[in-house]
């Protein structure tokens, strides 16, 4: 009898232990909410509204910007001169300028035929082109194919250089940076490069060049990427949306203002001696394109985009090799920052006004601001109101500020504007990476310099052949598990079901939608649901 009331007992022990472990945490949230937590959310939240309001202002300008190009038609044969090439009796082919053309590659093996076969057939006199093929690739089976294909197009004529080196230094810009120093390269005008999976058209070289030929003040022409699988699963359409922006509205906004924006790292063509002049390629950070144009434009160069010039090319359509696009995308440009602020703002060569545009605009506003306000504000700030209820955002902060935003983004992309909700779902769980990346860059921590290869799957062959895919499971979990994005996706659940049950139920859709985001992204889950157009 003893024995039984003893175990009966125990249950009402761990039960008081629980109650009081509950009440502890009740004072202590009580004691320290009043004069801490409710002080430092308040300051976070006028902190955020700011950033909020420095990325509204500028995707307003931006936006009038581009309605105004639109609305008065400033083409950019209006702006600069653009006539086609003569040909000379006298001199013959000389009088076209020499172009190289480079192709940097790293087991390519998917897309390597892709890229040399469209570069070997542009449009341009025989003698004056040169295409080169710098294969950094370790796989030695994909070294002998790209060798044994850079063969056969030089069996047929064409000036075809296949280059390789004993390291991979520097990357893409170590490899860029050794080809140039090839010695038949001093006979060039211009460079043309394609990352391994572009296929420009024919007649890219006729659409470009000129530029460069009547206008000796540019340095740059950069043509606007087309997505060959863009349809390929719901993830390429979301990238599609944000990547259509970028060309649609800040390329062509920074070409038809202040004569600058972020070289794309492909699908470009610069001057030799404007490169030069900016110091070349260089691989301190893992943005080697925009260090080479804010260095140029730094010297009074100019650039121009070419937003009805199309170069096909391939969307990560793995969520693996998305993760570490951004990371590179969005450690670099801050890293970039870091380094380059000071020699900005000393410059003597370009007016204040470009200063300005460049560090707060285009590093400040774009590359810092838009990734962490995303994230911190939205994924972090705003759900943790719903816990201290004493501090409040305002509705145009929490709801008019991000819809006009919203929708200012999604422009570039009209199809895709049934898409909008799993677009903001998708942006604000990868900004939980690029404000990681973000910092990593402006405190130059430990995978500041991290460089892997963008993983291509060649979906442009299988296009052309005509062969359908084998179709793939609807649901598959990644690699491991991503605990940063379970625990959000697991602090936003949390955040919901105290609105709902304590709360003034204002966001608990929102703050629900988002945490199942969180937890699909988290445990690696790879949409392969092609949406409907």
């Amino acid at each position: 009898m003893d024995r039984l009331s003893s175990t009966t007992i125990l249950p009402d022990t761990f039960q008081g232990t629980r109650d009081d472990f509950s009440m502890q945490m009740a004072v202590i949230w009580g004691q320290i909410k009043a004069p801490l937590i409710v002080p430092l959310l308040r300051l976070t939240v006028i902190v955020c509204l700011i950033m909020s309001l420095m990325l509204f202002i500028e995707r307003v300008y931006m936006g009038i910007v581009i309605m105004l190009v639109k609305l008065f038609g400033r083409k950019p044969e209006r702006r600069y001169k653009w006539e086609p090439i003569k040909d000379d009796v006298e001199l013959g082919n000389s009088a076209y300028p020499m172009v190289l053309v480079q192709i940097p590659m790293y087991n390519e093996r998917e897309v390597y035929q892709l890229s040399i076969g469209a570069a070997c057939g542009l449009s341009w006199p025989s003698d004056r082109i040169i295409i080169q093929v710098l294969d950094d690739s370790t796989d030695p089976t994909i070294k002998d194919l790209v060798e044994l294909e850079c063969q056969r197009w030089a069996s047929k004529g064409i000036n075809i250089k296949y280059e390789i080196r004993d390291n991979r230094n520097g990357y893409k810009a170590g490899a860029l940076k050794e080809g140039m120093k090839r010695s038949y390269v001093k006979h060039c005008d211009y460079v043309v490069i394609f990352d391994a999976d572009f296929q420009p058209e024919p007649d890219f070289l006729w659409r470009t060049i000129p530029f460069l030929v009547h206008n000796p003040e540019l340095a740059l022409v950069q043509a606007r990427w087309k997505f060959v699988n863009a349809d390929e699963c719901l993830m390429t359409r979301m990238q599609e949306m944000s990547l259509d922006y970028h060309f649609t509205v800040e390329q062509e906004v920074g070409s038809s203002t202040y004569a600058f924006f972020g070289f794309n790292g492909t699908a470009g063509v610069w001057r030799i001696a404007a490169l030069n002049e900016a110091g070349g390629w260089k691989d301190r950070t893992t943005v080697e394109d925009m260090d080479l144009a804010v260095r140029a434009s730094l010297k009074g160069w100019k650039f121009l985009y070419l937003g009805s010039l199309k170069v096909k090319n391939e969307l990560p359509s793995t969520l693996k090799a998305y993760r570490y696009q951004q990371h590179r995308w969005s450690c670099g440009p801050a890293n970039l920052f870091r380094k380059m602020v000071m020699e900005i703002i000393t410059n003597k060569k370009v007016s204040s006004w470009k200063k300005v545009h460049v560090i707060y605009s285009f590093f400040v506003v774009r590359k810092l601001v838009a990734h962490i306000v995303t994230f911190i504000f939205y994924c972090v700030v705003l759900p943790a109101t719903v816990l201290v209820p004493e501090v409040e955002v305002p509705k145009w902060g929490a709801v008019y500020i991000p819809t006009i935003i919203t929708i200012l983004n999604a422009v570039g992309t009209p199809r895709s504007l049934h898409l909008l909700v799993f677009w903001i779902l998708f942006e604000n769980v990868m900004s939980l990476h690029r404000t990681k990346a973000t910092f990593i860059g402006l405190l130059e921590a430990g995978r500041v310099n991290e460089w892997i290869v963008t993983e291509k799957l060649g979906d442009a062959l299988k296009a052309k052949a005509g062969t359908k895919a084998p179709r793939k499971p609807r649901f598959r979990f990644g690699e491991r598990l991503h605990l940063l994005e379970l625990c959000v996706g697991a602090y936003l659940f949390f955040c919901g079901c105290y609105d709902v049950v304590f709360g003034k139920n204002h966001y608990f859709i929102y703050l629900f939608a988002q945490a199942i985001a969180f937890f699909i992204m988290g445990f690696g889950y790879v949409g392969t649901i092609v949406p409907n157009s």
